[in-house]
């Protein structure tokens, strides 16, 4: 049977979870009743997870598995498994069933009503703790802000029309890649559909406070160059505040008060001082960015395919 469905998981140390994941998966691809295959992106886990893999695909052919050299990052893990699907949809999903393969059917439906793109958005994150919760709203509505897309509680739960992956895969080079901001940047026919993040079924989140922050600045910097108009803004302000104490130095003067400026002139260095960094702190993180680009570095490395041929060992 022609496959018509694959769905991509990228997977990182989920090796308790995996087998029901998969099994979950594969009762559901089957009552579609098309041909499918389900792709699991091993991220350079120190656990078994490229043993279930392995033991996936020796009882059902149709779960494959790639497994990369290293740990690259959720981001490229999905983008070597968009660049390996073969379905005319293809969904990508988490491995820990917070994104409910129950709404599969539900985003099938979607793409056969003409969608291209369905996006999964998070209706109720209750799972997530209070300062997650702060910290996600912030993050958004700064991206949103900056970047012109609107990503309110995006998540990679997401079904995508071949064309569109053939455009993600094949016509954005770029290294650092933010598959959120990607797919609402590239257009088509696009349709939200609301879901409720459901519980973990083992183990914790990995995302910690350093881990959001840097994640924050590599997507923020990845879609808009406004974080650049901080330096001159920064400039101004420093400059009306400059002619400000002037001016007030000129008066007391012309008024025959003695000019004391020494704490004036400590609070004006200490803040000048503090404007230059944050200056090039943003600079800095968009030549990081240029660094990164000009190398032309693969996004990944394949350690070896389960269950697929191919003769390129890198994902460009």
């Amino acid at each position: 049977m022609p496959c018509e469905l694959s769905i991509v998981i990228p997977a990182f140390n989920e090796s308790g979870v995996l087998p029901h994941t998969l099994d979950t998966l594969k009762a559901i691809a089957d009552a579609t009743g098309v041909g499918y295959e389900i792709i699991v992106v091993d991220d350079g886990s120190t656990d078994d997870t490229p043993d279930v893999i392995d033991a996936a695909h020796a009882v059902t052919p149709e779960i494959k598995g790639i497994v990369l050299s290293r740990q690259f990052g959720k981001e490229a893990a999905l983008y070597a498994g968009l660049r390996h699907t073969s379905g005319k949809a293809v969904i990508t999903l988490d491995a820990d069933l917070q994104h409910p393969p129950s709404l599969i059917p539900e985003m099938l439906e979607h793409w056969r009503k003409g969608a291209e793109i369905v996006h999964g958005v998070k209706q109720d994150r209750q799972e997530d703790s209070f300062l997650q919760r702060i910290t996600a709203s912030v993050y958004n509505a700064v991206f949103s802000r900056l970047s012109g897309f609107d990503l309110r509680d995006s998540s990679d739960f997401k079904l995508l029309d071949r064309r569109v992956v053939d455009v993600l895969t094949k016509s954005l080079p770029e290294y650092g890649r933010f598959y959120r901001g990607l797919s609402a940047w590239v257009g088509y026919r696009q349709v939200s559909m609301p879901f409720d993040v459901a519980p973990r079924k083992s183990g914790e989140s990995r995302w910690g406070g350093l881990g959001l922050i840097r994640y924050a600045l590599q997507t923020v910097t990845a879609f808009s160059s406004l974080p650049l108009m901080i330096v001159p803004v920064l400039g101004l302000v420093m400059l009306v505040i400059a002619i400000i104490l002037g001016i007030e130095t000129i008066l007391s003067k012309l008024a025959g008060h003695a000019i004391s400026g020494f704490a004036t002139l400590e609070i004006t260095i200490l803040f000048t001082g503090s404007l230059v960094m944050i200056g090039l702190g943003v600079i800095g993180q968009y030549l990081a960015r240029m660094f990164d680009e000009i190398k032309g570095r693969p996004v990944c490395l394949i350690s070896r395919l389960i269950g697929m041929n191919s003769n390129s060992g890198t994902t460009h």
